[in-house]
């Protein structure tokens, strides 16, 4: 299964390459907010406060352009295409689950900024054992979360039955979930090359719907067959329809596909 969904996502990564790369420039334009606008309007304002509240306005930013990229990026995934007026109508249904996001990352940022450092500075037994769970409920925090705009956008949008859905994928996916934080790690480190342009995290978005779309083969074929062994998916026998939609390509086709 996660041969295919390799395979797919490069395969639409690059069918798509020009709409990921300007729905990248445009996440890299609303991110520069908060990356470079806060230092400015502290000096010119001397007011620290002002900084914080540029920065803040920044990250929800960015995190309601993403949920908006999320929404319009999984037609892709279901072998369509989209206009970037789709990005903007999208906007609409995707803002919850960017303030959602947001509200996340502000967490996380107070989690590994204050709340960490100051159980590891306790430097006592008892203080390594509350970082050492916080650290580890943070990590599953963040798993869990790593589906959030995907199930938002294709399960059902709804802010805590996205957040429970979260949770129950990734407690039940877990080796799984793992592989995708580590690949969508992989792919961030390799789009520093082309300054983020591609894949980017428009790219990482469309291969965390892919996962999402193809994982829910399984829960449908649970559900239609409850007396099988959960454990033994028969993925070749589901993936049979992704095959022959998807196809196969040479390198020739694949590089220089108007040459076959």
């Amino acid at each position: 299964m996660i041969g295919f969904l390799i395979k797919k996502t490069l395969y639409d990564l690059w069918d798509n390459m020009f709409k990921i790369v300007v729905l990248n420039l445009g996440f890299i334009a609303v991110s520069a907010v908060p990356v470079f606008v806060p230092a400015a309007v502290v000096e010119l304002t001397n007011s620290i406060a002002a900084g914080i509240a540029v920065t803040a306005a920044g990250i929800i930013g960015c995190s309601l352009y993403l949920a908006s990229a999320a929404y319009t990026i999984k037609e892709i995934s279901d072998y369509k295409t989209f206009s970037f007026a789709d990005f903007i109508k999208n906007f609409k249904a995707a803002w919850p689950a960017g303030l959602v996001m947001s509200v996340f990352i502000f967490c996380l940022y107070i989690v590994i900024t204050i709340i960490l450092p100051f159980y590891l500075g306790i430097e006592s037994l008892f203080g390594l054992f509350l970082a050492a769970i916080i650290f580890w409920l943070t990590f599953f925090a963040v798993l869990s979360f790593q589906f959030y705009f995907t199930i938002y956008s294709r399960i059902g949008s709804k802010v805590f039955k996205s957040l429970k859905k979260c949770m129950i994928i990734s407690l039940d996916n877990s080796g799984f979930s793992f592989f995708l934080f580590l690949h969508n790690l992989v792919v961030m480190i390799i789009s520093i090359v082309f300054v983020f342009m591609f894949p980017g995290p428009v790219g990482v978005l469309l291969y965390l719907d892919e996962a999402l779309r193809l994982r829910l083969l399984k829960y449908d074929w649970l559900e239609a067959n409850p007396e099988e062994n959960r454990r033994k998916i028969p993925w070749d026998v589901l993936l049979i329809e992704e095959r022959e939609k998807t196809g196969t390509r040479s390198f020739k086709n694949f590089i220089f596909p108007w040459k076959d």
